[in-house]
């Protein structure tokens, strides 16, 4: 069934400004088709694709890594240890960066829990505040957490 890029953009919840980005940028698995009048015409493969793609951008892999995929595998058969090397290297990345967020939270939450603390004892007025250079501590945020175990 023949989808004009209207409907390609609400199914796939990208916005024609942006189809069209990745068609110039040539992230379409396949080209895209065009009608006499010059409309483009999607596919649902398109969209199947479409899917695909807007995981490996938000999951933080480069244009640039996208089209080297995608002309990989334009390439067909042959290539399969360069696309599996090329996804096993985003997949490294996309698991450091899972765990610096996971250190990020780690942080978070210990943060939510001194406040949560703090404003539970009553006792908010003794969190630090920077802005108040009588009341913050002499070495700094660092040595904040060691010793009063403020924010």
């Amino acid at each position: 069934m023949d989808l004009s890029i209207g409907e390609v953009a609400r199914r796939s919840g990208l916005s024609v400004h942006a189809l069209r980005f990745y068609e110039r940028e040539g992230l379409f698995a396949n080209p895209v088709r065009r009608l006499s009048n010059g409309r483009r015409v999607y596919h649902e493969e398109d969209l199947e694709w479409l899917a695909v793609c807007t995981k490996l951008r938000s999951s933080g892999m480069s244009l640039e890594a996208i089209r080297q995929y995608v002309e990989l595998a334009r390439q067909g058969p042959g290539n399969e240890h360069e696309r599996l090397a090329l996804l096993r290297r985003h997949e490294k990345d996309v698991e450091a960066r899972i765990q610096e967020l996971n250190e990020a939270l780690n942080v978070m939450r210990y943060k939510v829990g001194i406040y949560e603390d703090h404003l539970a004892r009553g006792e908010a007025d003794q969190l630090w505040n920077p802005s108040h250079s009588d009341t913050a501590p002499p070495a700094g945020p660092e040595q904040e957490h060691r010793s009063s175990g403020s924010a």
